[in-house]
């Protein structure tokens, strides 16, 4: 049964090409399958990548208490203090804590895709501080900020996909001009942001305080002393969250948005490719109808020539699911594109085709395949030999 079986495989794989039209509908349909949920979820994967390197387990975020982002939180200078003066942080050398009281204002910037509109950029005030606790943040071009000038260091994702921040020029935010000096990447979600100093930025924007602070943990259990000293500290109200986890957490519904868009437009896909596959291959059933009942009659069995029809179907599902991952991946693969964050402003990220989302289009390629090929390969089984060779 299992030589049968491989001979009819062979003499079905070998007559593919003669039959390519048929055969490229399903590779065709397939392609475009996978090519689309490849896609989208390489998306959610370059998105959750960005902001999973972008925290740290060893600092910890601090928020005015319920915030759920740095954008829907305030902290006065008073509260910035203590929590920097809390147990738990690290000391530098000079015994100053090693913390960056932060704070988020919202600018407005112009797409290069789209000039006639403007996108919302995270403009961040920092402390000295800050470059210590983000020491994979460098600047690659110009200079940093002067402390008291109204001066911009940008992030290379700003200027990959916005215009009028490039080194030199002069930004104009919430009525007033500021200069851009620097550009900085660190490869992470900072690179959507334009920096500056927080002092400079409390003038300019009429602010007395901070979103956040930025702290180094001066041990991987210091989490649990500083929730406690800021929480039995009765002029606080704050939240304490690792780094890390503030930033997995903003990833949970863009992740489960997208995971529900693939879900949707590969099942509408996948339906429209499993009938294209059924029409295919009970046409090539029927082609080759005298054919497989001449077999049945030297004695071949109906298993091995369902087996073979089946084998056919899932070559072509393979073929086809290959073709669409190569398709995402030249088309989409480190794609740069921007979308909106937790903050109301954008983040910038690239495509992330991984070797697992490429195997799950195959799976999905060879899942059609197989039902796609299913009721073909039992009416080839099935077929009757007399009728066949009579009307063939």
């Amino acid at each position: 049964m299992f030589r049968q079986a491989c001979a009819i495989t062979a003499i079905n794989i070998k007559s593919i090409p003669e039959r390519w039209a048929s055969s490229l509908v399903i590779v065709v349909g397939l392609a475009g399958v996978v090519a689309v949920f490849t896609a989208l979820l390489a998306m959610a994967a370059g998105f959750e990548r960005t902001l999973k390197i972008s925290g740290r387990a060893d600092e910890v975020i601090v928020m005015r208490g319920g915030s759920d982002a740095e954008l829907n939180s305030g902290l006065d200078r008073e509260s910035s203090d203590l929590i920097k003066g809390a147990p738990g942080i690290r000391r530098a050398p000079d015994g100053q804590p090693v913390a960056s009281a932060e704070m988020i204002v919202i600018a407005e910037l112009v797409r290069k895709d789209d000039l006639r509109n403007v996108a919302n950029i995270t403009v961040r005030g920092v402390e000295p501080a800050a470059f210590a606790l983000r020491p994979q943040l460098r600047i690659t071009e110009g200079r940093g900020y002067t402390q008291g000038l109204r001066e911009l260091i940008v992030g290379r994702g700003v200027l990959r996909e916005f215009r009028g921040a490039e080194l030199g020029k002069v930004v104009r935010m919430r009525g007033s001009d500021w200069t851009v000096v620097g550009v900085f990447d660190s490869g992470d979600a900072y690179e959507s942001e334009v920096w500056t100093d927080l002092n400079v930025a409390r003038t300019t924007f009429a602010r007395t305080g901070s979103s956040s602070v930025l702290a180094a943990l001066d041990a991987q259990d210091s989490l649990e002393v500083i929730k406690r000293a800021l929480s039995s500290d009765p002029r606080l109200t704050v939240d304490v969250v690792r780094q890390q986890d503030y930033f997995s957490g903003q990833t949970q519904q863009f992740r489960r948005t997208i995971g529900v868009l693939a879900g949707v437009v590969t099942l509408i896909m996948a339906l429209g490719a499993v009938f294209a596959a059924l029409n295919s291959m009970y046409a090539a059933v029927g082609a080759r109808s005298r054919e497989i009942a001449t077999l049945r009659a030297v004695g071949f069995g109906g298993f091995p020539v369902l087996v073979s029809v089946m084998v056919e179907a899932l070559v072509l599902a393979l073929i086809g699911g290959m073709l669409g991952a190569a398709i995402a991946y030249v088309l989409f693969n480190n794609l740069s594109v921007s979308t909106l964050g937790q903050n109301f402003t954008q983040i910038v990220f690239a495509f992330n085709i991984t070797p697992d989302i490429v195997a799950r289009g195959l799976v999905i390629s060879m899942l059609i395949g197989i039902v796609g090929g299913l009721l073909p390969a039992i009416r080839a089984a099935r077929l009757p030999v007399a009728e066949a060779l009579r009307t063939g």
